[in-house]
């Protein structure tokens, strides 16, 4: 077996050998291919260590610290860059390193730092290498997204006028260079011009056979990508191809930015259950790579549930690590988070002080975008109809070019509230048909909500009950409870009565979130050492946890489980 040949060299080398570092890198290069992170990263190091050219060792160095990196391990990963920093001087290594301290700075503790070292290592690479110049600039637009407001320098703006001046693309154009074309146009020169490029480039990453390191390294941006320009069906491939190849590949540093992605998708969807999973499992990843990611998905989980006292637990802490480490659209995340929730539970005001801080930076794109129609609402329902007009007029320049169900189905619920007499109902209706098509469970729901609201104050209470039944069925299913009980005081103010929400189930209730995540994945199929492998638990660790399992859902083998702990829609 050439791997374990090469390994046992390795470990019986006295001291560098060239021959044995080379069948080293041969066997990263399998492992690579085979998705095997840990193991490229742990051949490429002992690879480095046993070099005899200090050149060659410098750029092995940088080679390992990237894939220490994809594998969660960024304090092996300084440790690499620190050696290949020691190297022999030259330009091409020096620009890597940068580029890596970049991508690294990228959702870290520093990330207002990332745009401005990605931005300079890319005109530092232009004359070296034009395709990694091209690939560093996306990189910088990626970096230039998150820090949002908090970059400390090389804000989206500077980076993507840059991106819009780098070299031009080979002949044929791989799906990164279409998406970098397609953003910087998007972000210098407005939606109307860069949306249909974007959505190209999208396509093209759903389509394409991506290798693995092209694959982790621009899924991330694929995905906000789409749902940036409201393709909430390339939302939901990419983020699925994301996260399974995160995983697959064991790329602990990025699943949990996949996973939290996901979670995005999952709550648009109204799949509520599924997204408080995902949740559990960043924060078992993450306790075991010593990561610290703010709890952007549980704060997200808890607006959208409708859950204001885990919220207000959740939302200080989180606040104060976004400042910390430079998050711009990570403080958007929180606002839009804080506007859902206010919104649902009728609390106008309140909503319309997140939504302002929440759209407050346009470049902080997603959230900001999705933060508008919260504005819209929540000036509304404060009887600002300029502040409501002025949100609508900024939302309709995104919507109008982005042209999907998701977007002009938004944009015709803001337009309802706005519009007088009669003609509001058309608006009404165009909501409830476009949001039906799209994959936005709680927006089409909401839909229902705003008509039948509408409806009422028409005094028009037969057709306001089919619309407020409709959309407390859909939001009690989905487990949105603000917006259920809020549709609840809306029936009971034309006199129809709508029993309580039940109270979950005492079995139910009693799991403990470990438990839950295990429970769930032994109910879908997943063997002990399956499940084991995705948590970092040992089986027989699994095997105790579902021992207790069982004890509690007063059931008696894994069969039982369907049953005992029903799939969530």
């Amino acid at each position: 077996h050439p791997d374990r040949r090469a390994w046992h060299r390795a470990q019986a080398a006295a001291g560098p050998d060239e021959s044995v570092a080379a069948e080293l890198e041969a066997s990263a290069e399998r492992a690579r291919s085979r998705g095997g992170l840990a193991a490229t990263a742990a051949f490429l190091e002992r690879a480095a260590e046993l070099t005899v050219d200090p050149a060659v060792q410098a750029d092995r160095a940088v080679t390992a610290a990237r894939a220490k990196y994809q594998a969660g391990d960024r304090a092996a990963a300084a440790a690499l860059l620190a050696r290949a920093v020691a190297g022999p001087p030259d330009d091409r290594r020096t620009a890597m390193i940068q580029l890596l301290e970049g991508q690294m700075a990228f959702a870290s503790e520093r990330s207002g730092d990332g745009p401005r070292l990605l931005l300079e290592t890319a005109r530092r690479l232009e004359p070296l290498d034009a395709a990694l110049a091209r690939d560093t600039y996306l990189d910088a637009i990626t970096a230039a997204l998150y820090a949002g407001r908090f970059a400390s320098a090389g804000g989206l703006s500077e980076v993507a006028a840059a991106a819009r001046d780098a070299p031009a693309a080979a002949a044929l154009p791989r799906p990164a260079d279409m998406l970098l074309d397609g953003l910087s146009r998007l972000y210098t020169e407005g939606y109307r011009a860069g949306v249909p490029l974007v959505r190209k480039a999208t396509t093209a990453f759903q389509n394409a056979e991506l290798g693995v390191e092209d694959a982790l390294r621009w899924l991330y941006i694929a995905c906000h990508s789409a749902h940036d320009i409201w393709d909430d069906d390339g939302w939901q491939a990419l983020s699925a191809r994301y996260v399974q190849l995160a995983r697959e590949t064991g790329a602990l540093s990025l699943l949990p930015i996949a996973l939290s992605v996901r979670i995005g998708m999952h709550l648009h969807a109204g799949e509520f259950a599924a997204a408080s999973a995902l949740v559990e499992e960043i924060d078992t990843i993450t306790a075991a790579t010593g990561d610290t990611l703010p709890a952007y998905g549980a704060l997200a989980v808890a607006g959208w549930r409708g859950r204001p006292d885990e919220a207000a637990a959740l939302a200080p802490a989180v606040l104060d690590v976004v400042a910390a480490r430079g998050e711009g659209m990570g403080l958007t995340l929180v606002q839009h988070s804080l506007s859902v929730l206010h919104n649902g539970l009728g609390n106008f005001g309140e909503a319309l002080a997140a939504a302002e801080v929440g759209t407050a930076s346009p470049h902080e794109t997603g959230f900001a975008n999705w933060a508008l129609p919260e504005l819209v609402e929540a000036a509304a329902g404060v009887g600002d109809r300029l502040r409501a007009r002025r949100a609508l007029d900024r939302l309709a320049e995104l919507t109008g070019p982005s042209g999907t169900e998701w977007s002009l189905g938004i944009e015709a619920r803001c337009r309802a509230l706005l519009t007088d007499g009669l003609a509001a109902e058309d608006h009404h209706r165009e909501a409830i048909d476009r949001l039906g098509r799209s994959r936005g469970a709680v927006a089409s729901a909401r839909a229902h909500l705003m008509y039948g609201e509408w409806l009422r104050r028409q005094d028009r209470h037969g057709d306001a009950r089919t619309q407020l039944r409709l959309a407390h069925d859909r939001f009690t299913a989905i487990g949105a409870e603000a917006f259920a009980d809020r549709t609840r005081d809306e029936l009971t103010a034309i006199g129809d009565r709508v029993d309580p929400r039940p109270a979950p189930a005492a079995s139910r209730a009693e799991l403990t979130p470990q438990e839950r995540t295990i429970a769930r994945r032994a109910r879908d199929g997943r063997t002990n050492p399956e499940i084991g492998a995705e948590l970092f638990l040992s089986a027989r660790t699994v095997e105790w946890h579902l021992r207790k399992v069982y004890l509690k859902l007063g059931i008696t083998r894994r069969r039982e489980l369907r049953s005992a702990l029903p799939a969530e829609p």
